[in-house]
């Protein structure tokens, strides 16, 4: 797309709500403990029933683009199979709708909803589940790809590693440490499938979406901690799709086969980088079986979720993105948000996107989603965090654009 995209991000699961609606299948986190309060995502925003009141207000705002996600399970209820009529229907009206608004449509097809029947024959451990989203893509890319402006196969394939295979934090909370390395490269598989698939259904753009952050040393004794937490972080996604190899540190630790990195190094029309604050590393302390540990970077404010607040790790990103990969395509800034209470003067949210906005532009990106459109189930954090321009009343479903809202629309204005 020729212009910069000023957009929104959300993901299904985080707003459709609508569990039993529509032939959904189960995924991954409705099975998920714990979550704060006992919090679940059973009803969410309603987006699955209210969608056309979301692009209501997107349409309001004024952006030019808006990044939602698919539910896998609700277009294959199990993960394998044909494709789930009903499902496939909720997105063709949503997408309807966004072009006529004006409103480009960029589609995520995994935000980590894996149908729960795929990951109880071993998920994202398996090789084989690769295929199964090669085929999933294809259903999805046959009835959409005439009309969707921008694609991105898998989001932030390390939170999928790192959180939910080898720290346990999120879903399906597995605690296998370095074992779960294996998942990393089937994820990265399974996007250079899903290009494959997209190229061949014609599709306009496609690229990726991976979560970055600077890795500071904590002393300069740390380095190598730093290091090593950046090339499982940042680079065991980026390299790979980027340059078709793999950090040293980690390459003889994945299940390569022959063929697999032609598969997943193939041209991309953008890349996405999901931002939310730097990292700080020190060497490992006596037992842990880690080569690093975090460290709380204290001297800058924090968001509600105790993130710093460091606009100028967005800009680091980027730059280190372009001096590692000279010939890296168009940068977006596909997530970048904060949460805070959910006051509706939110003075706090508008100086942080006001200061991410400007580190993106003078970094040369060439568009920037706020993370994100609605205030939604934060994953194991469940309400307790609200990251929305719109305000969500969870009893009521009112929405209520806030401050910053309001002032997102007149930047996008030029006013």
């Amino acid at each position: 797309m020729s212009g910069f995209l000023w957009g929104v991000s959300t993901s299904a699961f985080q707003i459709e709500g609508a569990f039993d609606a529509g032939g959904r299948g189960p995924s991954v986190w409705d099975e998920f403990t714990p979550v704060h309060d006992n919090d679940n995502a059973s009803v969410a925003c309603d987006h699955y029933h209210r969608w056309r009141e979301d692009v209501a207000l997107m349409t309001r705002l004024g952006v030019n683009a808006y990044r939602f996600s698919i539910a896998w399970p609700r277009i294959q209820p199990t993960g394998k199979g044909p494709a789930n009529t009903e499902g496939l229907d909720f997105y063709d009206r949503l997408v309807d709708a966004l072009v006529e608004a004006g409103i480009a449509p960029v589609v995520t097809l995994y935000h980590w909803d894996t149908p729960l029947a795929l990951e109880e024959e071993g998920g994202w451990l398996g090789r084989d589940i690769a295929d199964r989203f090669a085929d999933y893509t294809a259903l999805v890319a046959d009835r959409l790809a005439d009309r969707v402006e921008m694609w991105i196969p898998v989001n932030e394939p390390a939170m999928v590693t790192l959180q939910g295979y080898a720290i346990g934090e999120h879903a399906p909370g597995k605690t296998l440490l370095f074992d779960a390395l294996p998942t990393a490269h089937h994820l990265n598989l399974a996007h250079g499938r899903a290009v494959e698939v997209l190229r061949g259904h014609g599709a306009r753009a496609v690229g990726t979406a991976n979560n970055h952050t600077p890795a500071w040393p904590a002393t300069p004794g740390d380095v190598a901690a730093a290091e090593s937490y950046s090339e499982i972080h940042n680079w065991l996604y980026a390299d790979p799709l980027l340059s078709g190899r793999y950090p040293d540190a980690v390459a003889d630790l994945l299940p390569v086969q022959d063929g697999d990195l032609r598969v997943i190094h193939q041209p991309l029309d953008f890349y996405g980088v999901n931002y939310y604050n730097p990292t700080r590393l020190k060497a490992p302390s006596e037992g842990n079986p880690l080569p690093f540990e975090l460290v709380e970077i204290d001297e800058f404010p924090r968001t509600g979720f105790g993130w710093p607040v460091v606009p100028a790790g967005l800009t680091e990103v980027i730059s280190s993105l372009r001096e590692r990969h000279p010939d890296l395509p168009p940068v977006y800034v596909t997530e970048s948000g904060c949460s805070f209470p959910d006051e509706v003067h939110d003075t706090d949210r508008v100086a942080y996107l006001d200061e991410h906005l400007k580190a993106a532009r003078a970094a040369g990106a060439a568009g920037y989603f706020v993370w994100s459109l609605l205030d939604n189930f934060e994953w194991e954090a469940g309400y307790s965090q609200r990251f929305g321009l719109v305000h969500v009343d969870y009893e009521t479903q009112v929405r209520t654009p806030r401050d910053s809202f309001h002032w997102y629309r007149k930047v996008i204005r030029g006013e």
